[in-house]
């Protein structure tokens, strides 16, 4: 019998490890980025022609390569970076694997050029399908140009399951802005399709932000600096005002490595604690820096996740540097009044601060923290964080179980049914037909309707009475316009008299630019104008004159917060995030009109009884319940 067990040719090996490594333009693009900077380059260019599925290339002028060094970077394994085990534990450089650039020639044409500046004549590489098929002398600048032409051309299977230029985009420009915000001393540019999106000139971190995330944060960061003998953490995290319903403008770096952390994620969100909405979101930029033996960065294929030697000293540092600096700015909640004389002499104002209070205060848990030699040691434990309330990813939601709550509402609601509007994923329709409860509620024979607590409707009916929460029951309704409107029935759109402009960031710009067509039907006239600027020619009639920007950009925070859910196409997290903005608060006072126009039009949607995320819109409270309610 024939031996079944064989070694895989090279260039398959490679394939499977580019499986791994280079999962679409946005993956090359961060090899490529970190290892430009890996070779001390001040200034480093990306180019890409149709959202990297063309040309990805990166031109820097770090310190280049020999001839030797250039053929033998595109084999696997192959690293200038680790030369014994103890090296995996000392690791201060973005790539060290050895598998980026022989996964980028297993799936693309590359063409490098490289020179040292002690040479006068540098190396040409061309490679296709992992084979090198010339290599030459060239004359070229001091550094390393290397460029992917027709990324996935012998794979077509993987090209097949790219998205769109504009949604492949918006992940190349998420990882540039990752590499360059971690290094705001070194000049990054990018530029698609021959026009430049970034040009950041070397400065300091606070301009770097600014840079990125927008002007709106020039004067909204509040400064984050401790340094300990375990690690240091510097930074900016936003002013309350700051915040925003999605988790987009958070960072977290270690050792200038971009990674993801649910767990420091909640040590942020502990800090701003009462500061905050619970369901809002704090922009934070943080860095945290400790010794490479206390990490573990080689636990995950893209290097964004990694082990902590002790994640709780990492948590609970975290988490007390973030409230220092939110308390030396007096961002905490205050009272802000006149002193009057009675107030001036009280004790803690007129007595001096004595050497034993000091002694007390210098005593305190907190104190040694941040004071003391070998500090980690000295922190107090606290109350324990339960580890099922963290799953390692980094769309954790610490606002509470919530799931648990609306199983509650939907067992007494009974069973979820009704058959909305077919956009696309899934509302919850089961075909059930709302007919005959319509016609037994009959919401307008049966007296008036009364608002609770600016957030509950009460409607009669002959049986009892609905229970209706009036912002759920309106994004129903708007729920169903929209998606309506998608589908042959466009909102009409009023023109505005002077339009107004709107000016994003790139990746939000990219992200606009993908909607427009989509935006038209419901109501939105919006047109580029220049780069990453738009003009607002008309908005839906019920938009307020004047606030057709805020609008577009809570639309947009809300559009990615709807993203995070893969399942849903593009139309359908439009109409979510559209329906939940539009959609009538919690406190807004409304007529006897308006509370029974609100509860007719709920009445009349194909599915009424929750909302398209499954919140229910309504309770029905009949007589025999309420009987035995009362009975003994």
């Amino acid at each position: 019998m024939a031996d079944s067990i064989q070694l895989l040719p090279d260039h398959i090996a490679n394939q499977i490890a580019a499986g791994e490594v280079i999962q679409r333009p946005a993956s090359a693009v961060k090899e490529l980025l970190e290892n430009a900077v890996d070779a001390g380059a001040t200034e480093i260019r990306l180019i890409i022609n149709d959202a990297g599925k063309s040309l990805i290339q990166v031109v820097d002028n770090g310190r280049g390569m020999t001839e030797t060094d250039a053929r033998l970077c595109f084999e696997r394994h192959a690293t200038s970076k680790i030369r014994q085990i103890e090296d995996l534990f000392h690791i201060n450089t973005m790539g060290f694997r050895g598998e980026a650039l022989a996964s980028v020639a297993a799936v693309a044409q590359v063409e490098l050029r490289t020179r040292r500046p002690e040479d006068e004549i540098g190396t040409y590489i061309e490679i296709e399908n992992s084979q090198v098929i010339r290599q030459e002398p060239c004359a070229t600048a001091v550094g390393t140009s290397i460029a992917m032409k027709n990324l996935f051309f012998n794979v077509p299977a993987r090209r097949n399951f790219l998205k769109s230029n504009a949604a492949e985009m918006r992940h190349i420009i998420d990882e540039f802005m990752r590499v360059s915000m971690a290094f705001p001393q070194l000049f990054f540019s990018l530029s698609h399709n021959g026009q430049q999106v970034f040009h950041l000139e070397k400065g300091s971190l606070k301009q770097r932000v600014v840079q990125l995330l927008g002007s709106q944060y020039t004067s909204r960061l509040v400064s984050v600096q401790e340094q300990t003998d375990y690690l240091n953490i510097q930074g900016f995290v936003g002013k309350p005002d700051a915040a925003k319903k999605t988790r987009g403008d958070q960072y977290f770096f270690v050792n200038n490595r971009f990674i993801r952390s649910g767990y420091l994620n909640h040590a942020v969100m502990q800090a701003y604690q009462d500061i905050i909405a619970a369901d809002s979101f704090p922009m934070y930029v943080l860095f945290i820096d400790l010794n490479p033996e206390q990490i573990d960065v080689n636990v995950h294929p893209t290097k964004q996740e990694i082990k902590f030697e002790d994640e709780k000293i990492v948590y609970a540092f975290v988490q007390a540097a973030v409230k220092h600096a939110l308390a030396q700015f007096s961002i905490t909640p205050t009272l802000e009044f006149d002193i009057d004389a009675g107030i001036q002499q009280l004790d803690a104002v007129s007595k001096p601060f004595t050497e034993a209070q000091q002694t007390a205060a210098s005593n305190s848990g907190l104190y040694q923290t941040f004071t003391k030699q070998n500090q980690a040691h000295f922190i107090e434990k606290g109350p324990a964080i339960s580890g099922n309330n963290f799953n390692g990813t980094s769309a954790l939601d610490f606002r509470g179980n919530e799931t648990a709550g609306l199983k509650n509402w939907r067992d007494f609601l009974g069973p979820v049914t009704g058959k909305g509007p077919e956009v696309s994923g899934n509302s919850g329709a089961s075909g059930f037909d709302w007919e005959l409860p319509r016609k037994k509620w009959n919401l307008l024979e049966h007296g008036d309707l009364l608002q609770l607590q600016g957030q509950y409707i009460i409607a009669p009916t002959p049986q009892g009475y609905l229970l209706l929460h009036q912002q759920f029951a309106h994004e129903r309704i708007l729920y169903e316009r929209y998606a309506a409107a998608l589908i042959g029935k466009p909102v009409a759109a009023q023109r505005s008299l002077f339009p107004a402009n709107l000016d994003l960031t790139p990746a939000d710009a990219g992200l606009l630019n993908e909607l427009i067509p989509d935006m038209a039907l419901l109501g939105y006239l919006i047109e580029p104008f220049g780069q990453h600027s738009f003009v607002i020619q008309g908005t839906p009639a019920d938009i307020i004159a004047g606030n057709e920007k805020s609008a577009i950009e809570h639309l947009m925070d809300q559009y990615k917060h709807f993203s995070s859910d893969i399942k849903f196409s593009r139309r359908e997290k439009l109409i979510r995030s559209l329906a939940n903005q539009h959609a009538i608060k919690s406190g807004t006072l409304l007529t006897q009109k308006e509370m029974r126009q609100l509860a007719t039009d709920l009445l009349n949607c194909a599915q009424p009884n929750i909302t398209a995320t499954g919140s229910p819109t309504f309770i029905e409270f009949n007589s025999d319940y309420l009987s035995r309610l009362f009975s003994q």
